[in-house]
């Protein structure tokens, strides 16, 4: 499977994230919980090719996703995974055959070279928003709990407007949020120069 993701995201502080969560009317029960597990060679080639690779973890569902770019926005492609497969590839297996690992192959990935780096977990929740979906995160790694407000949509013009025109309506100081990935690595690895 494979989809073009755009998205705008804006780093919250933890009472503007609250805010919005007041605003929008979250219920404790609309936040599920999710937990993104990273991998990557040792040299760091996906990131080096501006590309991710992760097996996320909801309830007991595993899809394994690269996230590689593509024009304004990324290109998911996901292969769904068996609990056993998922195990296997976090201790070090490879990467089960399909289109994941074929498009690894086109981009000179060694997926026999891939490891687990580290994991982050995210509660979220979502709400419909103007033909978008605006994604509410907390967000913990590396002992670091943060926040950010993600809007995806299908056209990158309108999605801009809309994003950015309710940050300002609501007073949102406009922070730019690495993505997730991004953020993890500048965390846990800020000692290392990668």
């Amino acid at each position: 499977m494979q989809e073009l993701e755009i998205e705008f995201r804006n780093m919250l502080t933890e009472r503007e994230y609250q805010y919005l969560i007041d605003l929008f009317r979250l219920k404790e029960e609309d936040f599920f919980e999710q937990t993104n597990y990273y991998l990557d060679t040792r040299a760091f080639a996906l990131k080096n090719k501006q590309s991710a690779l992760r097996i996320r973890k909801r309830s007991d569902q595993f899809e394994l996703t690269l996230k590689t770019p593509e024009g304004k926005g990324l290109l998911e492609t996901t292969q769904i995974l068996g609990s056993d497969q998922a195990e296997a590839i976090l201790n070090g297996s490879n990467i089960p055959t399909g289109s994941v690992r074929d498009l690894l192959e086109k981009l000179g990935i060694d997926y026999n070279e891939l490891e687990m780096f580290g994991a982050l977990t995210t509660i979220r929740a979502e709400k419909d928003y103007q033909d978008g979906l605006l994604v509410f995160d907390k967000n913990l790694y590396g002992g670091i709990t943060d926040f950010d407000l993600e809007y995806e949509v299908e056209n990158y013009e309108e999605g801009e407007k809309i994003f950015y025109k309710l940050l300002e309506k609501h007073e949102i100081h406009q922070e730019e949020a690495p993505n997730k990935i991004e953020r993890f690595y500048k965390h846990v690895y800020q000692n290392k120069n990668i």
